[in-house]
């Protein structure tokens, strides 16, 4: 592949129920196709214009595009859609660029990559749209199917909040069916309004375009699903009037796992998930794409320690979570497995631990204990996923071991002193950084308090007692 790396928008193809992009890097293609159960895509065009419809949709493609930059083009050409790459758009775009990718640019060793230039692009920002219709619920709560999920389901039922739900399956996990069952026995435990359904069929990540390409010289790929999936519910947002998304990622999310001495920047592989994200995201659709809307997360103001306490009023519907990347439910191999697994033996009954992973002594097992033990940064790095901090995954290595759940990963941790001390700086409650609407933050707050005060009680009283 000789000469500059072009990579380009072919096309945005819409249908009543779907829509395709499709993309061109030198002689490859590459497309993602979204459909949705409950949009209309030619009412919508109908309601709002069509030119204002793809606007709305620009920005999946814009996202889509990023993940395909992981083979490093030196220009993105957008073609007839570079109308809609306005400046506000690619301040937006390069911030997500150079913090998502920074995982990404240090596994390929390329600490100068921040993206290609863009040829094209507008000149003035667009006017945001209104949704046509009201909703008989504000709140449109993403289901992911995990721990996260359910604590924020329940957490808005029991605080009188009605929502709707949305799950989404993606080609990169496997076969939708399987997805699509996992969410939906969840969601059956739980009372949302009603349940949203999106499938997204991809062709890249997943493809042999690496191995088969070596003259690339790129060794791993990475993709910004937060933000494409934020802007890919956006037309459901629409049609059904909801005036927010909400969604369950927790503060654990706003560290990194690695500080990368060369560059001096701390990465974060969930840095999507952010707070920092969270806020550039929710500014940018508010004054852009949808007025009086509002994108937040109801978990943010607390760490993963709260939420595992908090499961602890939901045993009997954990067995219902899966969270594993890999081969769903569980794979009991990857960091993710291990540390739900970590959190759910620290606070839940053997029983119910046994009932969700089949297995209640992954800890005595030799085989996993580097892999646990990684979940501690003992290497100095944290393994890159969507896990809890490393203070986090030494208290719940030592709850564990008070316990009785004992290993070659706990058998030496600090003191109770120390895991004490660890112990209060998460299970505060941070509600005055959160971007959690007035109203919702009302109602959830003190339960979100209690929950924080019910989780310190416990591991402290478990950690004291394993000393």
């Amino acid at each position: 592949m000789p000469g500059a790396r072009v990579l380009s928008l072919r096309g945005l193809a819409v249908a009543r129920h779907a829509v395709r992009f499709s993309f061109e890097f030198a002689e490859l293609g590459f497309a993602s196709t979204y459909w949705y159960e409950d949009v209309d895509f030619h009412a919508l065009a109908a309601s709002h214009s069509e030119e204002a419809l793809r606007r709305l949709l620009f920005h999946v493609a814009a996202f889509e595009a990023a993940k395909l930059c992981s083979l490093r083009p030196d220009r993105l050409e957008l073609g007839a859609y570079a109308r809609f790459w306005t400046p506000a758009l690619a301040r937006l775009w390069r911030v997500f660029f150079r913090e998502v990718w920074a995982q990404w640019r240090y596994e390929n060793d390329d600490p100068e990559y921040f993206g290609p230039e863009v040829a094209g692009g507008a000149t003035e920002d667009g006017e945001p749209l209104v949704a046509g219709v009201e909703a008989p619920v504000d709140t449109l709560l993403f289901c992911g199917g995990g721990k996260d999920s359910l604590v924020a389901m329940r957490l808005l039922e029991r605080a009188g909040v009605s929502y709707d739900s949305l799950g989404y399956s993606s080609s990169i996990y496997g076969p939708a069916a399987v997805q699509h069952a996992l969410l939906d026995g969840l969601v059956a435990r739980c009372r949302p309004r009603r349940h949203f359904r999106q499938w997204i069929l991809e062709d890249f990540l997943d493809s042999p375009v690496l191995r088969l390409h070596p003259e690339l010289a790129v060794g791993t790929l990475c993709a910004a699903e937060t933000p494409t999936s934020i802007f890919a519910a956006l037309p459901i947002v629409l049609q059904h009037g909801h005036r927010a998304i909400s969604l369950g990622h927790e503060r654990s999310a706003d560290h990194g796992q690695l500080y990368w001495e060369r560059t001096g920047e701390e990465i974060n592989h969930q840095w999507g998930k952010s707070a920092a994200a969270e806020s550039l995201l929710n500014d940018y659709i508010q004054r852009y794409l949808l007025r009086g809307f509002s994108y937040h997360s109801v978990l943010k103001p607390i760490d993963d320690l709260v939420i595992f306490g908090l499961l602890r009023g939901d045993a009997d519907d954990v067995a219902f979570t899966h969270s594993c990347n890999l081969r769903k439910p569980w794979c009991l191999r990857c960091p993710k497995c291990l540390y739900v697994w970590l959190g759910c033996a620290a606070f839940l009954p053997r029983e119910v631990v046994r009932r969700t992973f089949g297995d209640d002594s992954l800890l005595a097992d030799p085989r996993l204990a580097a892999e646990f033990s990684a979940l501690r940064a003992t290497e100095g790095r944290q393994p890159f996923e969507c896990i809890g901090g490393p203070e986090e995954a030494t208290i719940l290595l030592a709850a564990c071991a008070a316990r009785g759940l004992r290993g070659p990963a706990n058998a030496r941790l600090p003191d109770a002193a120390e895991l004490l001390a660890l112990l209060e700086r998460h299970v505060d409650v941070d509600l005055e950084h959160s971007a959690i609407p007035c109203e919702i933050r009302a109602r959830i707050g003190p339960r979100l308090v209690a929950g924080a005060r019910e989780a310190r009680m416990y591991l402290t009283n478990v950690l004291r007692r394993a000393a």
